[in-house]
């Protein structure tokens, strides 16, 4: 069987699509599997990168004000077309999956038009414009949060979780691998801090204010700055404080850490449940209809995690995350709420229905 997998932008977009060709090949390793991403994005480094063909398309996303890639925006979207329907023809995918970006648009919409099966997968609570518009078209849809009927036909949703790395299940097992690997102290507890797969400005900003403090509460922390960031912040790579651009070894800082400070990314939020992880989420106020904070806020009415506003964050995230780390019930507590929405099962759900559309056709 031939399927093409399309997502990208974004860490959010690109490791559900990883994680779903990883489970295709598992069970048919005679698969042949090809991605489709936005030429200059991450995803052109990051899936070669775990092993799979990508083809690219020019296009890039609507910006919130007049720039020159608005202004070029039309031909971006003529071009795609053509490229999309060309790579569709040469390759003949039985069923094209999309997971969000504006990649996925190009790719799924043309593999509608033309007759091929196709499904999407919508990570967030808040569903992204591109999925919107293909959800009209395409044969499946794969949610992760319940209520999505305002956005989807109900009659083509299928309520799956989302997708994640399998080696973040079962982690504790690891921690003494995690501790020795990040050369951390042992006998001291670990704060990780992720910003998403590009950094967050805000985050970084808030725990260089109050280093210092961070240096003194005696605690292990695992920053991981984005590429963007780096040059301003490796500088406090000292001591307890271990600053990196980005972390290939994801499960080994979620096995390592005690408390997590991360956006509310749905990606994001499904490794930290399935990680039984107590968290801090500072939602990003940069994306569209503030999903992020809906994201967070579904945690947090169900006591599975603490939000931090993203104007609070540089007053308020440090002395939150000091507080949780010696606060062993709240800490159980979250750890036991969070793991209670944890969806273990998500990709082998989403490729089951992959191949139900793959037995119709």
């Amino acid at each position: 069987m031939k399927y093409i997998l399309s997502g990208g932008g974004t860490g959010g977009h690109i490791y559900p699509a990883i994680a779903i060709a990883n489970e295709l090949k598992r069970r048919d390793p005679s698969s042949e599997i090809l991605f489709v991403g936005a030429q200059d994005k991450m995803e052109m480094e990051k899936v070669p990168a775990n092993g799979y063909k990508i083809e690219g398309l020019w296009i890039s996303g609507l910006q919130r004000r007049i720039t020159l890639s608005n202004l070029l925006f039309p031909f971006k979207v003529l071009a795609s077309k053509f490229r999309a329907k060309k790579i569709l023809k040469a390759f003949k995918p039985d069923v094209v999956i999309g997971t969000g970006g504006f990649a996925s648009g190009s790719i799924v919409n043309e593999a509608a038009a033309m007759g091929i099966k196709t499904l999407i997968q919508e990570q967030n609570s808040y569903a992204g414009l591109t999925n919107k518009i293909l959800g009209k078209k395409v044969n499946a849809i794969c949610v992760s949060y319940e209520g999505m009927e305002q956005f989807f036909p109900k009659s083509k949703m299928v309520y799956t979780g989302n997708p994640i790395r399998k080696d973040i299940i079962n982690i504790y097992s690891k921690k003494n691998q995690a501790i020795k690997l990040f050369q951390l102290d042992d006998e001291k507890k670990t704060l990780l801090v992720l910003g998403g797969s590009l950094g967050s400005g805000t985050i970084n900003k808030s725990i260089a204010a109050q280093i210092e403090k961070l240096q003194q509460a005696k605690i292990n922390v695992i920053w991981q700055t984005g590429s963007f960031y780096i040059e301003t912040y490796k500088k406090h790579h000292k001591g307890d404080i271990k600053v990196f651009d980005f972390i290939k070894e994801m499960d080994m800082a979620y096995a390592a850490a005690d408390v997590v400070i991360s956006r509310a990314g749905a990606l994001s939020i499904s490794e930290m449940a399935c990680a039984n992880k107590a968290c801090l989420l500072v939602p990003s106020p940069n994306v569209a209809e503030d999903h992020q904070t809906k994201n967070a806020n579904a945690l947090v009415t169900k006591k599975a995690a603490i939000m931090i506003t993203d104007v609070d964050a540089p007053n308020k995230l440090v002395d939150e995350a000091l507080l949780l780390m010696k606060d062993e019930k709240r800490l159980l507590e979250l750890k036991k709420n969070i793991s209670a929405l944890a969806r273990m099962d998500s990709t082998e759900k989403i490729v089951d229905e992959i191949l139900k559309l793959v037995q119709k056709k």
